[in-house]
């Protein structure tokens, strides 16, 4: 599509999470769109790369006999056959669907950051399969084969076909609220829910001075899903203001039912993956963790908790939460990050 030729300057009342005016070219001035601008600048300045971070521990505690119990050897794989198939599918949807249907410019150059991160996760994962000497086959194949993964990539993919169609466009009321509903469930539920059971085991392990090299690399990622969380709620939140009308009693009654039912998703997946609990995590407290987060996530865009369910694993919360300015990254990151401060 040729660019427009004009004197005009951009209005920047004009200028739309989705709908908005000219998106062919990256024009970033004036701004409208600031939290994606701070996101963009945030992820550059805490970049990282899976292999600055030493593994040879990891490989002989892996390699001892008495070091893992099986359930851990069996929990770690998991965790990995999980995380493995959940940040391919993030990359598609951010570059397949998200990047062409959002005309912000900001928020496109953002969505740029988040999908080269999201590749640099799928290198961490292969990093740490390859340094364990894990069969590569049967961790990139689990979620063919163990339900409670196959089962929560096939409830996200199910929300992908519409938007991943050639011919999808926003810009009526049906496409729109289904776009939405999208940023929702990919945001939301599968980078604010589908991978909290996971980043519990990762840092039960480090909890337990085990696996502490895979642990740290799951850190690093765990910051940088914290922050496309965050980007994607101030996404849902944006267009809500800039078109409430999408934000209808009925449609705000199918996000929390949404987020009903991965809740469920995500503590069986938990239960069925980790029966005897693990590092003192038993199913119980599975189950209410996820509920916990859930309803901070539904807070986030103005919906009411469901759950009230207090935080039964506080030391999550200690590693999680980003409304602090503390270093939580014991290792590396006073010295690693370029650019600029982590300020959260």
């Amino acid at each position: 599509m040729p660019i427009k030729r004009t004197t005009d300057k951009v209005d920047i009342n004009q200028r739309r999470v989705i709908n908005g005016a000219d998106a062919d070219v990256i024009q970033l001035y004036p701004m409208k769109h600031v939290f994606a601008w701070d996101a963009y600048n945030a992820a550059n300045a805490n970049h990282w790369l899976p292999t600055e971070i030493g593994m040879q521990r990891d490989v002989e505690q892996w390699r001892a006999p008495n070091v893992l119990t099986d359930d851990e050897r069996t929990a770690l794989k998991t965790v990995l056959g999980f995380f493995t198939t959940a940040d391919s599918i993030a990359a598609n949807n951010v570059a397949l669907a998200f990047y062409r249907h959002i005309t912000s410019p900001e928020c496109r150059l953002y969505l740029l950051r988040q999908a080269y991160e999201e590749a640099i996760h799928t290198h961490s994962y292969q990093y740490i399969v390859e340094s364990l000497g894990l069969d590569e086959g049967e961790i990139f194949n689990m979620y063919r084969e163990v339900d409670a993964i196959y089962d929560k990539d096939e409830f996200i993919l199910s929300f992908n076909e519409g938007i991943f169609d050639p011919k999808f466009t926003t810009g009526t009321f049906e496409n729109d609220q289904k776009f939405l509903e999208n940023i929702i469930v990919f945001s939301l539920i599968m980078e604010g829910i589908f991978f909290y059971s996971s980043f519990a085991v990762m840092f039960g392990f480090q909890r337990q001075n085990k696996m502490t090299g895979s642990a740290e690399q799951i850190q690093y990622i765990m910051r940088d899903e914290s922050m496309h969380l965050n980007f994607g709620i101030s996404l849902i939140n944006a267009i809500k203001e800039e078109q409430p009308e999408l934000w209808t009693p009925e449609f705000q009654q199918r996000a929390i039912d949404l987020v009903k039912k991965a809740v469920v998703l995500e503590y069986t997946f938990a239960q069925e993956v980790f029966p005897k609990g693990i590092f003192g995590m038993n199913a119980d407290g599975f189950k209410k963790y996820i509920e916990h987060i859930a309803d901070r996530r539904l807070n986030r865009v103005g919906l009411p908790s469901q759950y009230n369910t207090p935080n039964p694993f506080p030391w999550m919360s200690e590693a999680i939460d980003l409304n602090k300015e503390k270093n939580f990254f014991e290792t590396r990151v006073i010295e690693y990050k370029t650019g600029g401060t982590l300020d959260w």
